[in-house]
């Protein structure tokens, strides 16, 4: 009786399970970079495209700017990037890598590789990995849709 409500059978369980065992693992190979996973995250995003505004970094990582924004600061005070007024639109931050920043992807490029390392060492294989890339897109995807629906209730 009531066999959805057990935990086995929660999807958000495994999906929350996943994503904290993910993190920890990462957390080896941040520690001599001074870094944590959020931050990796924002740098990631700036190695990709240096010089965003702040709401583009927030929307890219499905996160609100009053989250990034705290995160943000204590990665300028750590000298990996620098916040700037927009020259456009004085309200707006431009968020930049700093040169400690730019220096890090290099050390950081080994990071991914290691991981996959790491969870094929567990029994997991690459293609496993790469498989779940498009469902996780999907279901993302949806989740994002439905709760911006929600806001415009």
């Amino acid at each position: 009786m009531y066999s959805q409500l057990k935990l086995d059978n929660q999807l958000c369980f495994r999906l929350y399970t996943a994503a904290r065992l993910v993190t920890q693992a990462y957390y080896p190979y941040f520690e001599p970079l001074g870094i944590t996973y959020p931050q990796y995250l924002v740098l990631l995003v700036l190695w990709e495209k240096d010089a965003q505004p702040v709401n583009d970094i927030a929307k890219r990582l499905c996160l609100e700017t009053n989250t990034i924004t705290p995160l943000l600061q204590r990665m300028e005070r750590q000298g990996l990037l620098t916040r700037v007024k927009g020259k456009e639109d004085t309200r707006q931050r431009i968020v930049c890598l700093s040169p400690k920043g730019k220096a890090l992807q290099e050390q950081a490029q080994v990071i991914p590789e290691c991981l996959a390392g790491t969870l094929c060492a567990q029994g997991v294989g690459t293609e496993e990995l790469i498989q779940l890339i498009p469902t996780l897109d999907k279901l993302i995807d949806g989740l994002k849709k439905y709760n911006t629906s929600l806001k415009h209730k």
